[in-house]
C-alpha cells in the first residue's frame, strides 16, 4: 500500500512523462534536420533524468512513511491476535498466574476418628463444596490392593478433584457400566451440594441441617459435567478422607503453586479408634484387610490375647481391627514427625485437631478450624455443632452422624477393651500418643477410673 499523496504525485509525473515521450516520437517522424533532433534529445534526456530522480526521492519518502506508520499497526494487530489465540488455548486456563485461586482443604484422618461428624461441619457451610471419601472408589475398584500401594492413585485423584475435574471417577467405573452421575458418588445422598438447589430441589444449601438420604435418593441424577460447573462456583473446596495414610503423600500437591492446599489433621485416642473399629468391624472387613496387608512381616509382635484364651470367629475380626492400628499409627507417626519439624511446603498449612477437644468445646474448636480455613462460623453452624455433641445417648450406629453425648462416647473404650487389647494398641501407637498428649495406662483399674483424665497437652 503506497502513501496516497505521494502516489498521486508520482502518477501525475508519469502521465506527463508519457505525453512528452509520445510527442517526441511524433516529432522524430517529421523533423529530419540533425541539429534540431540533437537539441530535442538533450532536452528530453534532462527531463527524463530529473523525472526519475524526483520519482526516486518520492518513493524513498513514501517507504519511510510506510515504515513508521504502518508497521506499528501490524505489530499491534499481531499482538492482539496472539493474545486471542493464547486465551482460546485450553492450557491458558491452568496458568497459575491467571487461574482462579481457591482455598483447598484436606481433612487427613483415619477410620472411626469422628471424621463423619467433623466433615459435616464443612458440609453444612453454604460457602463450601464438600466431598466425602472420594477415594473409596479407588479402594473398591483396586481391591485387594494393600493400603500403602494405593497412596499414589489417591493423591492423583485429589489433584483432579481440587481442580473441579470429576471425570477421574470414570477411571474407577465398572467395565461396561453406566456413566457416573452425581448420585453415584460415595456419600452423595448425604451431600448438601448434590441434594440442594440447583442440582436438586429437596434442600437449600444455606439452610443448616442434616440431609435425609431417603429424600436425596429421589433427586434426579445429574451428570458429572453439571457437578463440575457447580464446583467451579465455590471459593472453598473441602475433601474429607481416611485413605491417605501419611501427610507426606500430599507434598507434591502442597508444593504446587496453582493449588492453595491446607491440611487439617483430625486425630483421636488410638485406643478409642481401636474400640470403635471393633464395634463396626463388619463394615470395615475389606478396609481392615487392605490395611493389615501393608504391615511389615519382619516385626515381632506381642500376643493378641491372654495365654489359654480359646479362639473364636470374633477374635479373628478383632485381630484385624486392632492389627490395622499398627499401620495406621506408624503412618500417623510419620505425619507427626513432619509436622514437628515442618518443611517449607508445610509451614502455615497444617493444623492438628484432637477429637476430644472438639467434643469438649465444639464452638471454640469450630471457630479455630474455620479461621484456619478462611471461613466464618455463623450462629446456625455453631448451634449445629453444639447440638450434635450434647445428645442424651452415648452411642450410635456406625457411620451415621447423629446427636449424642460425644464426651461419654470418647471415653467408652476405657470400660470395654481388655487390658491386653489396650496394651496391644499402646505398643503400636506409643509415639503418636506421646506427641498428641494421650497418656498410657498401667493397669485395668487405672483404665476404668473415669475420674482420671488421660489427656495432656499436645506437643504440636
Amino acid at each position: 500500500m503506497i502513501y496516497a499523496p505521494c502516489a498521486r504525485l508520482s502518477s501525475v509525473l508519469l502521465q506527463g512523462f508519457g505525453r512528452k515521450l509520445r510527442t517526441y516520437r511524433n516529432h522524430t517522424k517529421i523533423i529530419a534536420q540533425p541539429g534540431i533532433v540533437m537539441k530535442v534529445l538533450r532536452r528530453k534526456r534532462i527531463v527524463l533524468v530529473m523525472a526519475y530522480f524526483l520519482l526516486l526521492v518520492l518513493t524513498m519518502l513514501n517507504l519511510a512513511n510506510y515504515k513508521w506508520t504502518k508497521e506499528p499497526q501490524q505489530c499491534n494487530h499481531q499482538m492482539r491476535s496472539t493474545t486471542h489465540q493464547s486465551r482460546s488455548d485450553i492450557r491458558f486456563l491452568y496458568r497459575p498466574s491467571l487461574a482462579k485461586k481457591r482455598q483447598l482443604i484436606y481433612v487427613l484422618t483415619t477410620w472411626r476418628s469422628g471424621s463423619s461428624f467433623f466433615g459435616e461441619l464443612f458440609n453444612q457451610n453454604p460457602d463450601v463444596f464438600f466431598l466425602y471419601e472420594p477415594m473409596w472408589h479407588i479402594w473398591q475398584k483396586l481391591y485387594p490392593g494393600d493400603a500403602v500401594s494405593l497412596q499414589g492413585a489417591a493423591r492423583d485423584m485429589l489433584s483432579s478433584l481440587y481442580r473441579c475435574d470429576l471425570s477421574v471417577f470414570q477411571l474407577y467405573n465398572s467395565p461396561g457400566g453406566k456413566n457416573f452421575t452425581s448420585l453415584g458418588l460415595f456419600g452423595a445422598t448425604l451431600n448438601k451440594v448434590v441434594c440442594s438447589y440447583p442440582l436438586c430441589s429437596a434442600y437449600r444449601k444455606e439452610v443448616v441441617g442434616m440431609v435425609d438420604d431417603k429424600v436425596c435418593k429421589k433427586c434426579p441424577p445429574q451428570s458429572l459435567r453439571l457437578l463440575e460447573e457447580e464446583c467451579l462456583k465455590y471459593n472453598t473446596i473441602v475433601i474429607k478422607g481416611v485413605r491417605i495414610l501419611d501427610l507426606n503423600v500430599l507434598a507434591p500437591l502442597m508444593e504446587d503453586p496453582s493449588l492453595d492446599l491446607k491440611v487439617i489433621h483430625l486425630v483421636r485416642d488410638p485406643r478409642a479408634v481401636a474400640n470403635s473399629r471393633i464395634k463396626s468391624r463388619h463394615g470395615l472387613i475389606r478396609e481392615n484387610l487392605q490395611v493389615v496387608r501393608s504391615r511389615d512381616p519382619k516385626l515381632r509382635r506381642i500376643p493378641f490375647v491372654d495365654p489359654g484364651h480359646k479362639a473364636n470367629k470374633k477374635d479373628g475380626s478383632d485381630y484385624h481391627s486392632i492389627g490395622a492400628m499398627e499401620v495406621i499409627c506408624d503412618r500417623t507417626s510419620r505425619t507427626l514427625r513432619t509436622a514437628l519439624n515442618p518443611p517449607g511446603w508445610l509451614k502455615g498449612k497444617y493444623m492438628a485437631v484432637r477429637y476430644e477437644d472438639l467434643v469438649e468445646n465444639p464452638v471454640k474448636t469450630l471457630r479455630n478450624v474455620y479461621h484456619f480455613a478462611n471461613l466464618t462460623a455463623n450462629h446456625d453452624i455453631e448451634s449445629f455443632a453444639l447440638n450434635m455433641t450434647s445428645g442424651s445417648s452415648s452411642s450410635s450406629k456406625p457411620f451415621i452422624v447423629s446427636s449424642r453425648n460425644a464426651t461419654q462416647a470418647a471415653s467408652a473404650w476405657r470400660t470395654v477393651l481388655s487390658i491386653q487389647q489396650i496394651k496391644q494398641v499402646e505398643d503400636y501407637c506409643h509415639h503418636a500418643m506421646s506427641v498428641l498428649g494421650y497418656e498410657r495406662v498401667r493397669t485395668a483399674g487405672e483404665a476404668k477410673d473415669l475420674s482420671k483424665s488421660l489427656l495432656t497437652h499436645s506437643k504440636l
